[in-house]
Formats: C-alpha cells, structure tokens, sequence
C-alpha cells in the first residue's frame, strides 16, 4: 500500500479553509481518481510539541493507493485540474510526499 501525503505548511499569513477542502476539493480528487483511491484522511493541525505552540502544518491530506504506479497513472490526466484548486482554499505551497505503509 503506497501512501500520498499533502503537507500544507503553517506560517505568518498562511490561511487554509477547511471547509472547501472537505466538502470540495477531496470530493472532486476523490471522483477524478475513481476507483484506485483505496481510502483517505485529512488532518487539521491543532498544535505542535511545546504547549501553545502552533502546529507546522495547517493540515494534511492523505490518499492510500495500491502502488505509485496507480497513484501516477490515475493522478497524471487531472494533475492540471487538481492542482490549479490549490489556491481555492489555500496561499500556502503543500510539500506532497509519498510513502509506503508498513502497518
């Protein structure tokens, strides 16, 4: 099972709406991708180590596929589309990572 994580990054003037990214922009990745997306989560950042401190990131987006090769061929035809949504919801630039679950 292959893991993409999108990381979008706290810091002065940041912004990130929740609300259009769940009820928007996961539903369309969601429908582009079809059937090879396997499950996903979003995670909202509350906080990082030091009490009171601010998370790093405003929140992450995750997406579990069956092997790169799947994310790549269905993510490939609706990269322009899923990425020109990015600034609907957020000012921040997302680090997208991909990774391979062990558990």
């Amino acid at each position: 099972m292959v893991k993409v994580s999108v990381l979008y990054p706290n810091g002065a003037g940041r912004t990130f709406d929740m609300t259009y990214y769940l009820d928007t922009h996961i539903p369309m990745v969601r429908q582009k991708l079809g059937d090879a997306v396997k499950g996903a989560a979003v995670e909202q950042g509350l906080g990082g180590a030091e009490p009171g401190s601010s998370p790093a990131y405003l929140a992450m987006g995750h997406l579990l596929f069956d092997s790169v090769a799947a994310f790549q061929q269905s993510f490939g035809p609706h990269a322009a589309a899923i990425l020109g949504d990015i600034p609907n919801y957020t000012n921040t630039q997302p680090t997208i990572q991909i990774s391979e679950v062990k558990m």
